[in-house]
């Protein structure tokens, strides 16, 4: 009985019945597609640092390096597992061609390296580790991604040829946020180039328990061993690894709830509607002692095959989809070892949407008991009291027409029936806009100054190399002699110790020079501008405990400096433990210098780049519109798929959520559509009326859905990008797609699906009584 019921009336409502099962399609496939990429994620990337064994402790460092104290601070440190010193040969970008493209614009320090004989293993693109022949080299996997360089071409270091035999997967720096990229050549070719450029050490460590890597961490701090450089842990690594992806997956996951919340609601549009419909026939059936809970069964038979088959459609669709989205994870981590979990927890994903739906419905088919036999064999619909809206008469109307008047005085008087649309259309905008406002805030070049990187036009980085001090001054006094640079600033990097709460003393890195010149944002407090001041990384500030206004101990040359912390900032620099200070020092040795400069004519900055390059080749020569493309290039890139995905998503979801809600509403307004016939209005005017009630609707949705977003959405987004290091942000809104575009494409959508649903108006006619 049941399937002949539901079949005769999903033929009766086809439009209905297609519309709510592409709804839970949607839903289900988005929280399947937001399950599988999780459970891959997490699955790869564990797989890669375990096939990689990916070091818990680096500390790299430029200059000698005293193996026999090394190797004695590991005898005595009982946590360490395996210790080893890896080389990493700097060269510069200029002088490395891959097939026809030189690398001199790389932004990235371009290193050689040896396979690795303990862990912190290359791998290639099957997972296993590269044994790597004379004559080869293995390329990062990045420089594959963009089509730098192929198998077979030929690539030439300083003059010395090679062939790419392949590509590599590097668990440390396979991230284009890791300012270092890694080739593998083999020990002989190696010791052939190594005079070449200059080296820095790897100084790697695994230890037994990770639970004490941070008590490991200030046991080699407090030991006095070579840190020139910045320091990188195994959870910042995994970090940095999984940004790009996770960033995607987040917006996925924020816009499949949305979506969730909106099926649901599609749901009490379309059984309200359907409740509408067959109002006569319920008041029939309860009228001759049907219990309700046999009517409830036959709705809920309905709605639970029609969940079924939604939710079953987006399953296969996210298995169908699902191959596109991994296909970053497997080309930089490889097959996750849980990929035959992952659709397992996909499934689980669509069975969770299908209990709510049914849950949804059951508690939705209790107003059968409030339905009254006799209202319902009398009117045949439901009648519900109107409210509000009373001091908003038609002969005070002096700013509308009369049926834009009646249009906006039915929703002011009918709130709780339009408040659902209102809702879906404010979930709808917040879908549209905060995706968007995301991608152009994390493309945008001020969103470097959420990063601990200052605005600017130009970038010079002095480092892996002698004297940094006098060639950062021969820098200086070209720029003060250059009419096209307005302004520069010279940033160095020192090593101070600082002493922690429990007495004992660990290594910090100090940026010293003038901040305001190129500021960037902070999360609490403000830029050091005293002496006696210095400003830390959240990173930093967490593991030291340091709050804006405390005090702590610089110790340098034996000389203690008291220092009160003016303000905390995000980083993604040097394993974002870093400080920034104005005061002088002479003592400390200089790690790097960077110098920043702003050019009076911005199309210039490509000339000067070249002219810098070319006069001082010690120096590693930025743009800064580079450096943020090839840093935040793939994130950006990830960010603005799903944005757009999402735009086309809400746009459909307004369509079909008006199409659906216009039908409801003429459903319940028969009768007072053809009285209004009776008394002279024509189908245009009618037509003009509801279009007015979905247009006001629809500025009221976009209105409160902008306000949510640029709040709520902010909110949301900040958590997410917090979880890579910027703590805090302001969305960067371009006006052109969030105030222009967005809302003429709903209020496009909306003008659609209305006047679609009101071909069925024009066809009602005054009831004979």
């Amino acid at each position: 009985m049941y399937y002949r019921i539901i079949r005769n009336d999903m033929l009766k409502s086809k439009v209905i019945t297609l519309a709510t099962m592409i709804f839970i399609s949607a839903a289900a496939m988005l929280v399947s597609l937001a399950a599988i990429l999780v459970v891959n994620l997490s699955g790869a990337l564990d797989m890669l640092m375990t096939q990689a064994k990916t070091p818990h402790f680096m500390q790299m460092h430029s200059g000698e390096v005293n193996m026999a104290r090394l190797t004695s601070f590991t005898e005595k440190n009982s946590n360490v597992d395996e210790f080893q010193v890896v080389e990493f040969l700097n060269i510069d970008g200029a002088r490395i061609i891959l097939g026809d493209r030189s690398l001199a614009n790389s932004v990235q320090d371009n290193g050689f390296s040896t396979q690795s004989e303990k862990f912190d293993f290359l791998l290639d693109l099957d997972g296993n580790i590269i044994h790597v022949s004379d004559g080869e080299i293995y390329v990062p996997i990045s420089y594959m991604r963009d089509h730098t360089a192929k198998v077979g071409d030929k690539a030439f270091v300083s003059g010395k040829e090679f062939t790419v035999a392949g590509f590599l997967r590097d668990s440390q720096m396979n991230s284009s946020l890791a300012s270092s990229k890694r080739f593998l050549l083999s020990a002989h070719d190696y010791a052939e180039i190594k005079n070449l450029g200059s080296t820095e050490y790897l100084i790697e460590f695994r230890l037994k328990d990770m639970s004490a890597l941070g008590a490991f961490e200030t046991a080699y701090a407090s030991a006095g061993l070579e840190a020139n450089g910045p320091t990188i842990t195994y959870p910042l690594l995994k970090m940095i690894n999984a940004l790009s992806d996770g960033i995607m997956i987040a917006v996925i996951l924020l816009v499949s709830v949305l979506i969730v919340a909106i099926a649901l609601m599609c749901i009490r549009f379309t059984l309200l509607a359907k409740i509408e419909e067959d109002y006569l026939e319920i008041g029939v059936m309860k009228a001759i002692g049907l219990r309700v809970s046999d009517m409830k069964h036959m709705y809920l038979a309905k709605y639970a095959a029609i969940a079924a088959v939604g939710s079953m459609i987006g399953f296969v669709l996210s298995l169908m989809f699902k191959g596109m989205l991994l296909e970053n994870i497997r080309l930089y981590m490889g097959d996750s070892k849980n990929s035959s979990l992952a659709s397992l927890f996909g499934f689980i994903g669509i069975l969770l949407i299908f209990l709510a739906i049914m849950a949804f419905v059951n508690g939705m088919l209790r107003r059968f008991r409030k339905i009254s036999a006799a209202e319902a064999i009398r009117y045949g619909s439901s009648h519900e009291k109107s409210a509000g809206a009373k001091q908003f008469r038609l002969s005070g109307n002096r700013w509308f027409s009369t049926n834009v008047f009646l249009g906006i005085k039915d929703v002011l008087s009918r709130k709780k029936l339009y408040a659902t649309m209102l809702v879906v259309l404010v979930l709808s905008s917040f879908i549209m806009i905060v995706p968007q406002n995301l991608y152009h805030t994390i493309s945008s070049k001020s969103f470097i100054q959420y990063m601990g990187i200052g605005t600017y036009d130009m970038r010079m980085d002095i480092q892996q190399a002698d004297h940094i001090s006098a060639k950062t001054t021969e820098i200086v006094n070209s720029m003060k002699n250059d009419r096209d640079i307005s302004k520069y600033a010279v940033l160095t990097t020192k090593t101070f110790k600082v002493k922690t709460e429990k007495g004992s003393e660990e290594n910090i890195k100090i940026e010293l020079g003038d901040h305001s010149v190129f500021p960037i944002y902070y999360s609490k407090g403000r830029a050091p501008a005293a002496e006696t001041e210095i400003a830390l990384s959240a990173l930093n500030a967490d593991e030291l405990g340091k709050k804006v206004g405390e005090r702590m101990t610089l110790t340098a040359e034996g000389v203690e400096k008291i220092l009160t912390v003016s303000g905390i900032y995000s980083d993604i620099t040097n394993g974002g433990k870093t400080a920034k200070a104005v005061f002088a020092d002479s003592t400390a040795d200089m790690m790097w210098s960077v110098i920043c400069a702003e050019l009076s004519d911005p199309s210039l900055i490509g000339q000067k780049v070249s002219e810098y390059k070319n006069s001082f080749a010690f120096a590693k020569v930025s743009d800064i519109d580079e450096f943020v493309e090839q840093t935040f290039g793939s994130t950006i890139s990830s960010v603005k798929r799903a944005s757009f995905a999402s735009i086309m998503i809400a746009l459909v979801i307004t369509l079909l959520i008006t199409l659906l809600f216009m039908r409801l509403l003429i459903a319940k307004d028969r009768y007072s559509i053809a009285v209004l016939k009776a008394l002279g209005f024509t189908n245009s005017d009618v037509r003009a009326q509801y279009i007015s009630r979905s247009v006001f609707v629809l500025i009221a949705g976009m209105i409160l859905g902008t306000l949510l977003a640029n709040t709520l959405g902010e909110l949301l987004a900040r958590t997410v990008i917090s979880s890579f290091g910027a703590s805090t942000f302001t969305f960067a809104i371009h006006p052109l797609s969030a105030y222009l575009l967005i809302p003429l494409m709903m209020i496009g959508s909306v003008l659609i699906a209305t006047i679609i649903s009101l071909t069925s108006a024009g066809q009602i006619k005054f009831p004979r009584i």
